[in-house]
């Protein structure tokens, strides 16, 4: 497919700034531009099917990540979802955190009395948890799937086997620098949460987001609550204890319905095709940027990562890489590049020209 018609942004910048936000299709603006040319011409009229509409929605989602639609709630975005399903929780509980994760979740946690240990990112980040868990005997564990700063990415085969060696954890994992690289079944994964934004990879746009419970999860959750009658109006009939917390008031059509499109267009490009050739680009990527010296040791030692790297780099050669049109992001101490399927080894072989022209001259 041309990319470069599909993503018109990659025709002016080189774009290596997915895990920051990913990018409009010409498809999706398009699309957007007849939802609401339909609410101009026809007020309310253009959401008489919402209902219908926003669960065909929970259905591409579910479908997506082998979820069930009956446990798959619409949300804004991560944090709006993460912190009602912490509201949800029937006692303060020992959380297992992931030092430095993303501040969306270890302060909600901490804000609210849980008691944390706190595991260290690094190469043995896996170890790391599991010493944790044996002095800690924390009855949740709640992390990123992919690390936002560095691209540290949790081995998903070791999520499956801490869920069978302890069935009784509560595993909540964040997806938004996840979701939308790979293929991944969430009934299978050991996860009994798994909350997402749907800005990012899953190219979405702002205002979206989703949670996927499993059933153990749904059954725990708000459970004082579920005591209580449901509100008897007939326009929420349809609506369960889970369903009103997770989504209350108004959906939007425009937001949601931009991820469903999303969603659809990466089934339609095919998830394990975007998977190989996000996985390809990041082993060239790992390696160039290795032979360069601009990983830390943590990154260079693990065995898998994903397509997020932040590169040690000088301030003068991140504005280098700004000034030639590569849209990065300051992270932590250095340049957060990340690479999606629309990128190529020509982007990547751009950053590093620019890297190899500037930073030798720089160190001399």
């Amino acid at each position: 497919m041309d990319f470069l018609n599909e993503f018109p942004v990659l025709k002016k910048y080189t774009y290596l700034n997915t895990a920051n936000s990913g990018i409009l299709s010409r498809e999706l603006s398009e699309w957007r531009t007849a939802h609401d040319q339909n609410f101009l011409l026809t007020g309310s009229l253009f959401r008489l099917k919402r209902d219908e509409f926003l669960q065909n929605g929970r259905e591409i989602i579910a479908t997506f990540l082998n979820g069930r639609a009956n446990h798959t709630y619409l949300v804004p975005n991560f944090s709006f979802g993460f912190n009602v399903l912490l509201d949800g929780l029937d006692s303060p509980k020992r959380f297992v955190l992931l030092k430095d994760d993303y501040p969306s979740i270890n302060y909600p946690v901490e804000s609210r009395g849980h008691q944390c240990a706190y595991v260290q990112i690094d190469e043995t980040l896996e170890q790391n948890i599991l010493n944790a868990i044996d002095y800690f005997n924390p009855e949740v564990v709640a992390l990123s799937l992919v690390q936002y700063s560095n691209g540290i990415k949790i081995d998903f085969d070791f999520l499956k086997q801490l869920k069978i060696d302890h069935p009784e954890l509560l595993i909540i994992a964040d997806g938004t620098q996840f979701c939308g690289t790979a293929n991944f079944d969430f009934q299978t994964s050991g996860i009994d949460v798994l909350i997402s934004s749907g800005y990012k990879w899953l190219l979405g746009g702002y205002g979206n987001g989703f949670v996927l419970l499993s059933e153990e999860a749904a059954e725990k959750l708000y459970m004082k609550e579920k005591k209580n009658a449901l509100p008897s109006e007939g326009f929420l009939k349809h609506r369960n204890t889970l369903s009103l917390f997770f989504e209350p008031g108004h959906l939007d059509t425009l937001n949601f319905g931009t991820l469903f499109k999303a969603i659809a267009y990466l089934q339609e490009q095919g998830i394990e095709n975007i998977e190989k050739k996000i996985n390809q680009l990041t082993l060239k990527a790992r390696q160039a940027f290795t032979e360069r010296e601009l990983l830390s040791t943590a990154v260079k030692n693990r065995k898998k990562h994903s397509s997020i790297f932040n590169l040690n780099l000088p301030f003068d050669i991140i504005k280098k890489l700004q000034d030639n049109d590569i849209v990065i992001t300051f992270r932590g101490a250095g340049a957060r590049v990340s690479f999606h399927f629309y990128n190529s080894e020509d982007d990547l072989n751009k950053i590093l020209q620019v890297i190899d022209l500037h930073y030798v001259f720089f160190k001399i």
